[in-house]
């Protein structure tokens, strides 16, 4: 099946860029297409309009416009938080994140300790929660940086950052929270949470992929990333995103006008697509905490079935939803994140993430729970005739 999907259940792994989103940088690819650090009028003119969406995106966090980095997206402002706190710490040679992190944190910290430095992954619990004694224990006097997601991309399971921001504040360590997934579901008040550094990528908020930001706290020490011009008041070299930047202005002064209403219609949604699933399949469970993580999203585990299969069958029939992050898409081994969790690999090769957005509609909810549970029968019966036939 070829363009538009009839049922798009995938928004943690990208949303549709708003027709709004769409017409405002329009004018930025076509007519004015200068270089905003050029000394002449046609270059001049795009400073205004960068300055004005910086000014949105920094509302949307609660934030100081001097305090947001434009970045390509949310894995570059990632690995600037981490190694920054690094190389101006340079007597710090040791981090702390977690087991169920995005890729972007977890291969950096990788090639971290190739490098010499230490990293303490933490583990959480059966429901996809941190133990924040446990958080504070590994912290030790050359400890540079903490850095967590605030909602975890696979499962919608919610850290406590606040709390977690004040631990680190206590030890005299930089707190970075990865935010991607949060912009419209959550308020962000970076006053309120007490971070160091903060990262967002507007593909999650219907602005376009290739635009993100890394908030800085006023008077932390920073080391750029990307060396070159003195774009971004020096902390990130490279010619501006003109466009893409306008863009993320955009998505975020939209993100702003979601309401708490929305937010309990669209997690009413899910627990309808949720409890429906797991009434007619059996055989069917949650994966995390059903109360903290993020209105729109679920993980249900299908004993018996391949994740890959089923995602081959809904994807004829339009429907898209996916087994994980789409980053790790295309790897043999089951998703770290559940595997984290305590689910084996079978149980996490038999997860699908559903991941509703505000467009969402109760007829597509309805046509999903039309559809799953017989192609999770079909499946089965497959792999397992003796077991799952129809006596």
């Amino acid at each position: 099946m070829s363009g538009t999907p009839r049922i798009y259940f995938d928004n943690n792994a990208t949303t549709r860029v708003a027709p709004a989103v769409v017409e405002a940088m329009l004018p930025y690819l076509t007519e004015q297409w200068g270089n905003p650090s050029s000394p002449y009028q046609h270059g001049r003119v795009l400073v205004q309009p960068i300055d004005a969406a910086r000014e949105k995106v920094a509302a949307l966090i609660h934030a100081d416009t001097q305090a947001v980095v434009f970045t390509s997206c949310g894995t570059e402002s990632i690995n600037t938080a981490i190694n920054s706190a690094l190389l101006t710490q340079p007597g710090k040679r040791h981090c702390i994140t977690t087991a169920v992190e995005h890729s972007a944190t977890l291969k950096c910290c990788e090639a971290l300790v190739r490098r010499g430095y230490e990293v303490t992954i933490l583990p959480v619990e059966t429901d996809g929660s941190l133990d924040l004694k446990e958080l504070e224990c590994a912290i030790r006097p050359d400890t540079a940086i903490v850095s967590t997601l605030w909602a975890n991309n696979e499962t919608g399971v919610l850290f406590p950052v606040e709390e977690i921001a004040a631990i680190c504040r206590k030890h005299h360590v930089l707190y970075h929270i990865d935010a991607v997934q949060t912009p419209g579901k959550l308020d962000i008040d970076v006053e309120t949470l007490g971070v160091d550094f903060l990262s967002l990528s507007a593909h999650k908020l219907n602005g376009p992929k290739g635009i993100g930001l890394l908030y800085v706290k006023p008077h932390t020490p920073f080391w750029p990333h990307l060396l070159g011009g003195q774009q971004e008041q020096g902390r990130r070299g490279g010619t501006e995103n003109v466009p893409y930047i306008i863009a993320f202005g955009k998505a975020a002064e939209l993100a702003m006008q979601i309401t708490p209403a929305k937010r309990s219609k669209l997690a009413a949604l899910r627990d309808r697509l949720e409890s429906g699933l797991l009434q007619r399949i059996e055989g069917s469970t949650r994966n995390g905490n059903a109360a903290h993580r993020l209105p729109n999203t679920t993980n249900l585990a299908f004993v018996g079935v391949e994740s890959e299969a089923v995602l081959m069958l809904l994807d004829q029939l339009g429907i898209c939803v996916s087994s994980g992050s789409a980053c790790t898409t295309g790897s043999a081994a089951p998703s770290h994140v559940l595997t984290a969790m305590g689910l084996n690999a079978v149980q996490a090769r038999g997860s699908l993430r559903f991941s509703l957005g505000f467009e969402s509609t109760e007829a597509e909810v309805d046509y999903v729970l039309e559809q799953l549970p017989a192609i999770i029968e079909t499946l089965r019966i497959a792999a397992s005739p003796r077991k799952y036939a129809v006596k």
